[in-house]
């Protein structure tokens, strides 16, 4: 008897302790949060705007409120060296890239950079492929903790194949690195690249700083996304989100002047009921009270952030007026009363339209108001601005 008690207590631990310990570093076990310098800054990076991006996300207080990472995006790189290694424009990364993660670590944050699938960035710098362990193995000998990984000049490269082997080579560098993988949607990424080791991957095309409307890059380029486009994309992708791995609706544009306060706030409260990843694209130097308002709203942030992962949906839609909701880890519901038209009108959420019998008495709190709004039966209806949204808490 104690023989088979000691065998069967030697299978549990090989089999089970792995497994606890696999759960126990789970990457991107909540969407990622961070800033990325592309949506304000483009190719002006340097070593002293990341540093600058690093002091002013802790003395903003975004910090405090889940911002982690630090991304610099295209443009870093010019050419690779003789060995084939990697190198960083030494004009505005004069003490190369290591010493801007030290920065960035030292400030108790996590740094991030870009890379592509293809032969060149999209700004024509040098691309990974046929270099993916190789540059790999150097992000983590810089301390790397997030890479972007884009899709131009990828020529006939098989979508699947090129991400599974760039995930593989960052498996080997020996170093935890969050993979985003970030070739627009064209190839449904949603159904592979999970598999392919994917922590988030973007599900469209780049987003622009405007509250709706589809418009192509230059000649013959492709597109571009208001915020609504972007939505209703999302719509129907909420079953292939989860912890570890999370659709990616593109950056955050808030703060960088092409909305208005109140679509900023909608854009920000969507993306949180989307369990999107947040990464601030805004110049953190020079935010407004308002801007800073949006993004360290720590109570839609703890949406976004929900332990349970779930990806919320659009559940009821008259004309202009929508409601999208998602349930979160203690049995309550997130709810945002959407206003996409151009009058402000009422819009109700019933208790139907988030899975509550009719006769469930509920607690309603507003998430920018920090308020108890009292108790509710079967419904709730809030008058919401043109352009604007109502979000609550909806907690039996």
């Amino acid at each position: 008897m104690k023989r088979a008690l000691v065998f069967l207590l030697f299978v549990f631990s090989f089999f089970a302790f792995p497994l606890l310990a696999q759960n126990q570093t789970v990457l991107a076990a909540t969407p990622p949060m961070g800033w990325n310098t592309w949506n304000k800054f483009a190719c002006n990076v340097s070593a002293d705007l990341i540093k600058q991006a690093a002091d002013a996300m802790v003395s903003s207080g975004m910090k405090d409120a889940g911002y982690q990472y630090i991304v610099i995006d295209d443009c870093w790189q010019v050419s690779r060296d003789a060995n084939g290694n990697i190198v960083a424009d030494p004009q505005r990364f004069p003490d190369g890239i290591k010493a801007v993660a030290d920065y960035v670590h030292s400030k108790g944050l996590k740094f991030g950079i870009y890379s592509d699938a293809g032969r060149t960035t999209c700004q024509g710098r040098p691309g990974g492929r046929g270099y993916e362990y190789q540059d790999a193995r150097q992000y983590a000998a810089w301390g790397v903790d997030y890479l972007k990984y884009d899709w131009c000049d990828h020529g006939t490269q098989n979508a699947e194949a090129s991400y599974s082997l760039m995930h593989d080579a960052l498996l080997k560098s020996g170093r935890p690195i969050v993979f985003s993988i970030c070739e627009w949607g064209s190839n449904k990424p949603w159904l592979w690249a999970e598999k392919a080791g994917g922590n988030l991957w973007r599900t469209t095309d780049d987003i622009q700083d405007r509250w709706e409307g589809r418009k192509k890059w230059g000649d013959g380029g492709c597109c571009s996304n208001g915020v609504m486009d972007i939505l209703d994309l999302e719509n129907g992708l909420e079953s292939y989100a989860g912890p570890g791995h999370w659709n990616d609706p593109d950056m955050l544009e808030v703060g960088n002047g092409g909305m208005t306060t109140t679509e900023y706030t909608s854009h920000f409260s969507l993306w949180a009921i989307l369990a999107a990843p947040l990464m601030a694209g805004n110049d953190l130097q020079h935010m407004t009270p308002e801007i800073k308002e949006i993004l360290t709203n720590k109570e839609v942030i703890a949406v976004d952030q929900d332990a349970m992962g779930r990806q919320g949906r659009r559940v009821a839609k008259q004309g202009d007026l929508e409601v999208w909701a998602r349930p979160l880890h203690d049995g309550s519901r997130a709810v945002v009363l959407l206003n996409r038209g151009t009058s402000e009108a009422p819009i109700t959420v019933n208790w139907a339209d988030i899975d509550y019998p009719a006769h469930l008495t509920a607690a309603i709190r507003d998430l920018w108001q920090h308020r108890d709004l009292g108790q509710f039966t079967g419904k709730y209806t809030a008058s919401v601005a043109p352009h604007g949204v109502v979000m609550v808490t909806v907690k039996p």
